[in-house]
């Protein structure tokens, strides 16, 4: 079990990681702990002693691909995505133009420069780390000098994905095993849309599974779950987000390939209503990474 590592997302990775090395033992696995450090000998130690790695790591780094391919050069098998589908995934601006190549719809947008025309977007805008994950520094600007003085600052601290905003209802919907599971609704009861303290904060939204949308709509986000999933290159599980306007045209935000593991997160919530409680889709996880062929 990998998890903790020094990114911003690291609590978040370090409960997950508690309720999952339950789940491994109770099904009689012995579960092994790495909070994940800049010494990676560590890693590759532990590593050569284990079975399987399961990785429990949000953000950079460990959703980007750069452990995924430490563990291939040892030869131990692990649950997810592999370098190349975790890499594209994380990047938000280069996912984003995977999906328009491939016909998907998603808010314009891209990345800041001192030398785009991103500035004069129209209010409102929303603008996130490319990088980042769990919506933290996400935020959204209704007013056009209130945006360009955010990203003359925090375009020097790191890159920065500008989109339009699209009013609507937030849905998620996960892949297992290249099965769309049933999507969610996200309704935020503490914040304007799905940020990191409705995510976290208890009764921070409220999340309805199977989601309260027509069937053609249900049928669609699954559909597009599937094919941004393959698209990307991703396998055994990803999570997908999407925003569904009032006439329900439905745009794809992002993929997620480490999606959140507590037993009360989106996916476990997903797999739940679908038949397979949180120890059952721990052992599938498990099950997925020692009978599949390493990604290169």
């Amino acid at each position: 079990m990998i998890a903790g590592g020094w990114s911003k997302e690291r609590e978040v990775s370090l409960n997950g990681a508690v309720q999952i090395k339950e789940a491994l033992e109770s099904l009689g696995h012995e579960a092994l702990f790495l909070d994940l450090t800049p010494d990676y000998q560590e890693l590759v130690h532990k590593a050569r002693e284990a079975d399987a790695a399961i990785i429990n790591l949000h953000g950079s780094p460990g959703e980007d691909g750069s452990v995924q391919g430490l563990l291939e050069d040892v030869g131990l098998p692990y649950q997810g995505s592999g370098v190349r589908g975790s890499f594209l995934a994380l990047n938000k601006a280069l996912s984003k133009q995977f999906y328009l190549n491939h016909g998907l719809a998603t808010p314009r947008g891209g990345l800041y420069y001192p030398e785009s025309r991103l500035q004069e977007m129209p209010t409102p805008v929303v603008c996130k780390p490319n990088l980042g994950g769990s919506s933290l520094d996400m935020q959204i600007f209704y007013i056009q000098e209130e945006m360009l003085s955010f990203l003359q600052k925090k375009g020097t601290e790191g890159e920065i994905l500008v989109e339009e905003f699209i009013p609507g209802r937030e849905v998620s919907c996960a892949v297992l095993d290249n099965e769309p599971l049933p999507p969610i609704l996200i309704q935020p009861v503490k914040g304007d849309f799905f940020d990191y303290r409705s995510k976290y904060d208890p009764d921070g939204a409220v999340e309805i599974c199977p989601a309260p949308i027509t069937q053609e709509a249900n049928q669609n986000i699954q559909e597009m779950s599937l094919h941004a999933h393959n698209i990307l290159g991703l396998r055994h599980y990803s999570r997908s987000d999407f925003i569904l306007d009032d006439e329900d045209n439905i745009y794809i935000l992002e993929t997620n390939t480490l999606p959140g593991m507590t037993r009360t997160s989106l996916v476990p919530k997903a797999a739940k209503q679908a038949g397979i409680g949180f120890t059952d889709l721990i052992a599938r996880l498990l099950s997925l990474a020692l009978n599949s062929n390493q990604p290169r």
